[in-house]
């Protein structure tokens, strides 16, 4: 029997740009190099060989980190604690501020004069920085963890509600037609033919907030909103290095564990 000869596979060429195109990559990251040498100074990058020069008080900042003090480990675990739950408790808030948000801010859900005006109120929600927002609650609430929360969910909520109206734009519109065929409204829509696509992705995007409020949380407790950034600003106010070291690696701790936590129910959703 002769062998028959299989067919040379032929290999692609990879696609070629433009001359137009060619320019287009040069400008863009030509400007980019060029504010990157315009900043050198607005950033005083020039000095950046003092971080290296040895002073005392570097030398006595790093031996005190090298050396924790955990002599007020409850209370530093206590503290964290109480971080993590003001995270849990902003981003749960910002779930249920989201969730409508995106559903309103995605174009094929909701028509363009509801569009609109709902991306501008995301767009303000995220822009603002969570310690601004932190201290319009401080000054509302008063000293506290609620203060932590609220700032927390307001932010979270501008994010969540962008990431959960694109996830809407990107889903398959063949299970929505096929609602709309039973003769089912908008509302039928949304809950059996847009909601089962997006669940999975939605709880994984919450989750990852939730990794990242944690950290947010530590740095809101430096203006009075509450957990162990509280505790951290007074140990640097009173220059106990050691104590700071402490409370560091008791948030290392604390963040490594919801981030392995996190990615784990993330992979059991996707």
């Amino acid at each position: 029997m002769t062998a028959v000869a299989s067919p040379a596979l032929s290999i692609p060429e990879a696609p070629k740009k433009s001359t137009l195109a060619w320019a287009a990559d040069i400008l863009v990251w030509g400007g980019v190099a060029a504010v990157l040498l315009y900043s050198i100074d607005a950033v005083d990058l020039r000095n950046i060989s003092r971080l290296f020069s040895g002073n005392e008080s570097t030398q006595l900042f790093v031996h005190d980190l090298l050396r924790p003090d955990f002599g007020d480990w409850k209370m530093f675990v206590g503290k964290m604690w109480e971080t993590v739950q003001i995270a849990l408790w902003g981003t749960f808030l910002a779930v249920f501020l989201g969730v409508p948000l995106g559903l309103a801010a995605a174009r094929n859900i909701a028509p363009t004069w509801i569009v609109t005006p709902v991306r501008w109120v995301m767009n303000l929600l995220r822009s603002v920085p969570d310690l601004v927002i932190g201290l319009l609650f401080v000054t509302a609430v008063g000293l506290g963890p609620l203060a932590g929360v609220l700032a927390i969910t307001l932010n979270t909520a501008g994010v969540l509600a962008k990431l959960f109206s694109e996830a809407v734009e990107s889903i398959d519109k063949g299970p929505v037609e096929g609602v709309r065929a039973t003769g089912a409204g908008k509302l039928h829509e949304i809950v059996w033919g847009v909601l089962p696509q997006v669940a999975p992705l939605w709880t994984s995007f919450a989750l990852y907030r939730f990794e990242s409020n944690s950290r947010s949380a530590t740095v809101l407790g430096l203006i009075g909103a509450g957990g162990i950034g509280q505790v951290l600003f007074d140990s640097m106010n009173a220059f106990d290095f050691r104590a700071v070291s402490a409370i560091v690696i008791v948030v290392v701790i604390a963040v490594t564990l919801i981030d392995t936590l996190s990615q784990v129910m993330r992979r059991r959703l996707l």
